[in-house]
Parts: C-alpha cells; structure tokens; sequence
C-alpha cells in the first residue's frame, strides 16, 4: 500500500499543473500523480492543435474567459524561458459574404470585454498578412495567438514536476474507489485528498465519489490533414467565423511551430471514449453506452445534433476537408494534401439533464476530492492559471 498526502489521477498537462501547485502550496505534503500510460500527455494533451488561443471567443462570465488572456501570457513565457518551440505567427478570423460581420462584431466585444487585443482589418490588410486569404471586406486579427511544440511542453512541466518534489508513477490505471482505499492497476492508494484530471474518463472516475450525476463525456474525433507544401506557404492561422452556440471552430488552417500547414480538426463522434483508430481501444460497454446516448440525442437533443454529426462525419473525407478549406484561402488543391495527422479525441462534457453540450469548464467538489469534468479547449492554453484556480478551490475545502 502507498500512503500520500495528495493523490492526482490523470498525467496531462492540467494533471502535472495541479500536483505541481499542489507541491507549491504544501511543501511538506506528499503529492502523486498516476497517469496509465508509459508516459504523460499521451492523450488530449499530447494530440490537441499546439494552438495558443487569445480568449476572444468566450462570453466574459465562463471560466475559459477569465483563464485564456492569462494562460496565453503564462504559457508564451514558459516556452520562451524553457526554450520551447513556439510560432507567434497570430490568427486572421474571415469572413464567407456579409452575413458573418454581425458575428464579427460580437466577437469584437467580447475581445474588449475581456481585454484581449484585437485588430479590425480591411480585406487589403488581410491580404498583407496572408497573400492568398479570402475574406469578404473585413477580418480579425488576433496577435496574440501562436502555436507551441505539444510534446516539448509536456515533457518540459512532467521534467519540472519531479524536480520540484512531485512523485510521477505512469503505468498505474485507477479501477475503482473502495471505501479509502484507491484501487490501481499496480496496488492500492490511500490518500487524504483526491484529484481527479483523467480527462476521457473524469466523469467515470467521479461517479465513484458520488460526483458527475448530470454529466457524461461524449467523445468526438478531431482530424487534422497536413499540406506537402514548403514551410511558409500560408504565414498565420485561418479561421472561419464560429457559431457561438456550440464549442467548435469549424475546419480552419492551423501553421505549425515548424511553419507547416495542416487543416482541420473534425469533431466526428466517436463510438468510445478512445476510438483514435479503426477498432483501437475498443471497449464494447462504451461502444453501447455511447451509441445509446448519441441516439437518444438524434432524437431529442438541446442542439442539433444530427446536422452536426451528418455534417462531421463527412469530414472523413480528404476532399470535404479541402473543400472546406477552400472558402478560407485562394490556390487550395487536393492534392497537396494526402497525409492524415495523429487524432485526438476532445472529451466534451454532456448534460444529460438538459441534453446539451456544456460550453464553460466544471468542476466538483468537497473535502475530500476535486474533479475536472469538462476541460476541453482551450486547456491547453489555460493551464498554468486554471490548475492554480483548482488548487485555490482545494484550498478552499481544506482550511
């Protein structure tokens, strides 16, 4: 049996930024995070876009608001101080005729409501930042937005971790929570407070303490298609305008750290919560569970669930993704564009309550566990500020 102080499941970069704050808070504390995979970030963390989002998006009451504006800024100078490829190449947000300029507008607002700088440009100013961009009289630009090496920022924080006093065990899966007891794939846990950031199965795991009652995770696929084209063929990331009522931003060009092009991603549902490819991972219990739940949404969702899935699951295809893309940059052509990217799977977080997608981040909670159930994008960028808003939450409870 291992005895810890605090015991954090889930070796992402939301889970390493908690027990590392955890560590922080009470030094004298002894902090574990498990994570079931031979390395950490292997998952949402290790397979997202690399993008730094600016936080323009988000109405200025969600948590994603508060955390984007400062995780941009935090995350920036961690790369730069760790020296971490990072790409400051900003984000053109278009528009397809003139129908998406009231959408613009409110973007505007949001962008000063939460003190994000933006740049309303003319469709010539547009053009100097992009040569080949399409856009109709207007457009955003976001400087702010970058993107990072996924992987050197997760081994970085894992590296960081354990120097700073944080016990990493990878390979241990949580099975089940029996009395005090932690059930691992290795052995058995006891701890005096528990930290759930499992993400694909946070609301499996919260279950177990009583947590998630009105919340699942219902998985989608993100794909993203990579161009052949030399580094620099489009100079900054290219976005569509979104529709607000739901958290997906639409098949856009995302520019690597190495200045490679890649479009996407898809938000295809998946069939179970690790469904990345063909038939691997299966698990015929979530296979069941999910379609049961997708169907039951085909009927009677809070949002319209089946034009999304019928319109995403198109998405398999290489040439609906480059004619996607096309509306967004002039000299598109298919074949420049054969190679599929690592999927990820966005774990987004169902009310099945309300049976409606939950937009903002959510947490539960008491005195004795904390659980992250809905951290999707952007996470990634809003990590460093949002694990020390969980970790003022524990601190809450504790004192």
């Amino acid at each position: 049996m291992i005895i810890t102080d605090f015991l954090v499941v889930g070796g992402g970069i939301i889970g390493l930024n908690i027990a590392r704050e955890l560590k922080r808070l009470y030094s004298d504390s002894k902090v574990i995070l498990i994570e079931k995979e031979k390395e950490c970030g292997l998952h949402a963390s290790g397979r997202n876009s690399g993008v730094l989002h600016a936080g323009f998006y988000y109405s200025p009451d969600s948590l994603k608001a508060k955390f984007t504006r400062l995780g941009n800024k935090m995350l920036t100078g961690y790369c730069e101080s760790k020296e971490i490829a990072i790409n400051r190449c900003g984000k053109l947000v278009v528009a397809k005729d003139k129908s998406d300029h009231v959408f613009f507008d409110e973007l505007l607002k949001r962008g000063r409501d939460n003190e994000i700088e933006l740049q309303e440009i003319t469709e010539k100013e547009a053009r100097l930042i992009e040569p080949r961009v399409k856009t109709h009289e207007r457009a955003i630009f976001s400087p702010t937005t970058a993107t990072v090496d996924l992987v050197g920022v997760v081994k970085a924080m894992k590296d960081d971790a354990i120097r700073e006093g944080v016990e990493v065990h990878c390979g241990v899966s949580f099975i089940k929570k029996r009395r005090c007891d932690i059930i691992t794939s290795t052995g058995i846990y006891q701890t005096d407070y528990f930290v759930n950031a499992a993400g694909l199965y946070a609301d499996k795991i919260a279950l177990d303490f009583g947590f998630s009652e009105r919340y699942r995770v219902l998985p989608f696929k993100g794909l993203y298609l990579y161009s052949n084209e030399s580094p620099g063929a489009i100079r900054t990331n290219i976005y569509p305008v979104p529709d607000l009522r739901n958290p997906f931003l639409g098949v856009h060009f995302t520019v690597t750290v190495d200045g490679r092009v890649k479009i996407g991603p898809t938000a295809i549902p998946a069939f179970w919560r690790e469904h990345y490819q063909r038939f691997e991972n299966f698990k015929y219990s979530e296979l069941a569970d999910i379609m049961m739940r997708e169907i039951s949404l085909l009927k009677s969702a809070n949002f319209d669930f089946k034009r999304l899935a019928f319109e995403e699951l198109k998405k398999y295809s290489r040439a609906r993704m480059v004619f996607l893309a096309s509306s967004l940059v002039n000299d598109m052509k298919k074949d420049n564009y054969k190679k599929w990217g690592k999927p990820g799977i966005r774990a987004q977080l169902l009310d099945i309550k309300e049976k409606k997608l939950v937009m903002d981040f959510v947490l539960e909670s008491d005195d004795k566990s904390m659980h992250i159930l809905n951290a999707v994008s952007p996470a990634f960028t809003c990590s460093l500020p949002f694990s020390h808003f969980v970790c003022g939450e524990i601190q809450s409870h504790l004192n």
